[in-house]
């Protein structure tokens, strides 16, 4: 099918979503995360700190981002990767100082660039002062009740209170030994059992975070994003649960009966937060980490008086498949408009496989949430990639605000042949390595084609093991390539803010879904995937970007490649 601009009125479009008159930053932001112990070391430890961020931040300046997340930095004792928060109001040594971090801060204001941090409010670490006190106190005690702690539910107190599991395996109940040493009470955690769950019906665990956001607030955060968010508060009686221990819903256990999640009483705390951001200027933000099922409860979340914005954990993990990823943000759009709130689009984080290596497996392929090992079918590379780049640009394609993972711009995939025993998250070792967990998506980022680590420390140490041929992928080699995935992210970016992409609007274009393509209109902008396995012939447009810009036939659209095209009066199609 071959049009002109003219011709393009034929084109059968469906409006879904009308373009965002509100020009707050965060409803169209491009959020980078950072992970800060493998973005860049400075000081040669093997682990990176707030010192390195601050020294690269001009790369991520030419990205065209409008904000870093930090995942945690505090002191931790890091048996869960930084999310085991003993001190909320400090930063680990490992990373730095407070005076790093207000470097940082300033760095990234001087660019333009405002700082997120993560905020961790279902859980600490054992070694928190808070429960420290609570293990030396009494059953009953004011300190024990900022946890949960409970008695068995036999006369012995043998039996764990009730059948809930942690979402890293194993029973989410820890007994302790009591000044007596003899055994008593259970706590709750439901992750590691060195992070105890607080007892958010208790009105001082209120106050306290409230200091917490105010303590950051006051050093010029642009806001927190909240792990965890549905978890706060749980049921009254802490019924048995017979669901997944994340609450995922499965026949006869939807997500909306899990009584550890989603309890209404929760929105209440928020709020209460956006009542705090609202007293500081400069529109700061909450952006939950909701595994909320379905989307139209999840929007709950970002109603006017609440969270700014939420994952899109739906979009995440949509399959291959042209039909449902159109599902999945035909619903997005409009349970998020219907509160009046901006979606968000998300394809990797530090807690999922990386998108190149997750589309790079054939369908079924084990453990694709938890990791792939060594022993496990390897991903398609080239296949991965390609099909990544293109589903990168369709995502930055979508109105709303989008999430990127650090070294997604890079193509990088997960360490699917990590050895074993290297390996440090509390999923491998809870399950007696039948889960392999998130290490795989978190390997320090390859900055140079040499040295030990790639540039990543001086040294050449690195807390993780970095594969092999990274080299190729590193900044360094991919900065001057046109066709690099580096390249496609910052022209993709540039051109996202150049046309109002993130505040646009967005009709899908009827004409290629019979095609196996997903296809929509935002603004003047023609966006297109192919994800069947034949060529789509393209309109003939002015093309604004490829996935594959070496590619010899640029009238067609060649399989697991997306393209965005632009129509000079795109009202002439759509008003």
């Amino acid at each position: 099918m071959s049009t002109t601009s003219g011709e393009l009125q034929s084109l059968r479009l469906t409006p879904l979503h009308a373009r965002d008159q509100d020009p707050k930053w965060w409803r169209s932001s491009v959020i980078y995360q950072v992970y800060p112990r493998s973005f860049r070391d400075l000081d040669g430890d093997g682990v990176g700190d707030l010192a390195g961020i601050t020294a690269e931040l001009g790369q991520l300046g030419q990205l065209d981002i409008d904000a870093i997340w930090l995942s945690p930095f505090q002191p931790s004792p890091h048996r869960d990767g930084g999310y085991d928060v003993s001190d909320y109001c400090d930063v680990d040594p490992v990373f730095g100082t407070l005076e790093d971090f207000d470097a940082l801060v300033a760095a990234a204001e001087a660019l333009s660039i405002r700082v997120i941090i993560d905020l961790v409010p279902n859980h600490c670490s054992v070694e928190h002062t808070l429960f420290r006190q609570a293990l030396t106190a009494v059953p009953g005690s004011p300190e024990r009740d900022l946890f949960i702690f409970r008695d068995g539910q036999d006369p012995s107190g043998e039996l764990p209170p009730n059948n809930w599991q942690s979402h890293f395996g194993g029973p989410a109940w820890t007994r302790v030994v009591e000044a007596d040493g003899e055994p008593g009470q259970w706590y709750l955690h439901l992750f590691d059992s060195s992070q105890p769950d607080f007892n958010w019906d208790n009105e001082l665990v209120r106050v306290e975070f409230e200091r917490v956001l105010r303590f950051w607030l006051d050093r010029g955060v642009a806001g927190f994003r909240v792990d965890v968010a549905h978890a706060l508060i749980k049921a009254r009686g802490l019924p048995d649960w017979g669901g997944r221990a994340d609450g995922g819903s499965i026949p006869g256990y939807p997500f909306t009966d899990a009584p550890m999640f989603g309890q209404p009483q929760i929105h209440d705390i928020y709020r209460r937060w956006r009542e705090v951001l609202a007293e500081y200027d400069g529109e700061r933000i909450l952006c939950a980490e909701a595994s909320v099922d379905p989307l139209d409860r999840l929007a709950d979340w970002v109603r006017p008086d609440q969270m700014h914005q939420t994952f899109n954990f739906s979009y995440l993990a949509a399959p291959w498949d042209p039909t449902e990823l159109r599902r999945i943000i035909t619903s997005s759009l409009e349970a998020f408009d219907a509160v009046g709130a901006p979606t968000t689009w998300v394809l990797s984080n530090h807690d999922v496989v990386r998108h190149t290596t997750r589309l790079g497996l054939p369908e079924n392929t084990p453990r694709p949430g938890d990791g792939l090992g060594p022993e496990d079918e390897q991903p398609d590379h080239l296949l991965g990639t390609r099909r990544a780049k293109a589903a990168s640009l369709l995502m930055l394609g979508l109105p709303g605000g989008v999430y990127l993972y650090q070294g997604e711009e890079l193509g990088l995939p997960d360490h699917t042949t990590m050895p074993h025993d290297v390996r440090q998250d509390p999923t491998y070792h809870r399950t007696g390595g039948d889960r392999l967990g998130r290490d795989g998506c978190r390997v320090p980022l390859p900055w140079t084609t040499t040295g030990g680590s790639l540039g990543f420390s001086a040294t050449g140490q690195s807390w993780l093991p970095q594969p092999s041929d990274w080299s190729e992928l590193s900044r360094q080699a991919q900065r001057e390539n046109p066709a690099s995935t580096l390249s496609l992210y910052r022209a993709a970016l540039a051109l996202r803010r150049t046309h109002g992409l993130g505040c646009g609007s967005l009709a899908w274009a009827e004409d290629f879904t019979a095609r196996n393509c997903v296809g929509f209109l935002n603004n003047d902008v023609l966006v297109l995937l192919n994800m069947g396995t034949t060529a789509v012939e393209l309109p003939d447009l002015p093309v604004l970007l490829r996935s594959d810009p070496e590619t010899d036939t640029p009238y067609l659209l060649h399989p697991e490649e997306s393209t965005w095209l632009h129509l000079d009066d795109p009202a002439t199609t759509y008003p």
